[in-house]
Formats: C-alpha cells, sequence, structure tokens
C-alpha cells in the first residue's frame, strides 16, 4: 500500500505552484481585455445610432425632393427608410423643417445622443 504513495521517478505533469501562475495570468489578461471590450461595445452602440440618424436624415431628404417641403416623420419616409435597430431612438422635434435641425437619435444602452446641426451636420 505505501508503495502506491510513493512519488515515481521521471512523474509527469505540473505543480501547484505551476497551476497558479497560469491562473493569475489569465486573471490579469482577464482585468484588461474586459474593460476593452466593453468600451467597444459602447463605441459600437454611439456608432450604430449615428448611423441611424444619418439614414434617417437621407431618407427625409429623398422625400423632400419628391414632395413639398413639409415636416418630415416616420411614417411620411417608410418607403425610403427602414430603421436597422429598434433599439436606437429617433426623436423627430416639431417644426423642424426640411432641415430636420435638432432631430436626435441614441442607442438605448449607448453612451452618446447625436444631433442633427446646421446644414446636416451631425455632431454628438
Amino acid at each position: 500500500m505505501m508503495n502506491f504513495f510513493r512519488i515515481k521517478e521521471k512523474q509527469k505533469g505540473f505543480t501547484l505552484i505551476e497551476l497558479m501562475i497560469v491562473i493569475a495570468i489569465i486573471g490579469i489578461l482577464a482585468a484588461i481585455a474586459i474593460p476593452q471590450f466593453v468600451a467597444y461595445r459602447q463605441k459600437g452602440y454611439n456608432t450604430e445610432a449615428k448611423a441611424e440618424l444619418k439614414g434617417f436624415y437621407t431618407a427625409c431628404q429623398a422625400y423632400f425632393s419628391d414632395n413639398p417641403p413639409s415636416d418630415c416623420s416616420m411614417s411620411l419616409v417608410s418607403s425610403f427608410f427602414v430603421p436597422q435597430s429598434p433599439r436606437v431612438q429617433i426623436t423627430i422635434p416639431a417644426g423642424s423643417g426640411t432641415s430636420m435641425m435638432g432631430t436626435t437619435a441614441q442607442h438605448e444602452a449607448g453612451t452618446v445622443t447625436y444631433r442633427i446641426g446646421n446644414s446636416g451636420n451631425i455632431t454628438p
């Protein structure tokens, strides 16, 4: 029975210290990678909101070229613009006219609200 518990020569395997070092290295890498991943996700959400606002602005411009100048709404431009993300909220102020100035878009998980400014600029 005692022969069973004796350490054999040339036994293969890892020591406890080696395993703990590997786990510590993996923990350090995860501590660096997870915040970066969250930042990339936020940047992606914000970019998605900006892209939706640009698409809506372009659809309104196409609508204005076919119809007399009036206010633009989602229902009016439904033939030109289909929102790609249901998580982006586009808000159109009353009386914005053909400039669409003041129209905003924000992703529900994003951190930036984009706004259409003078001459169609989209700014955060």
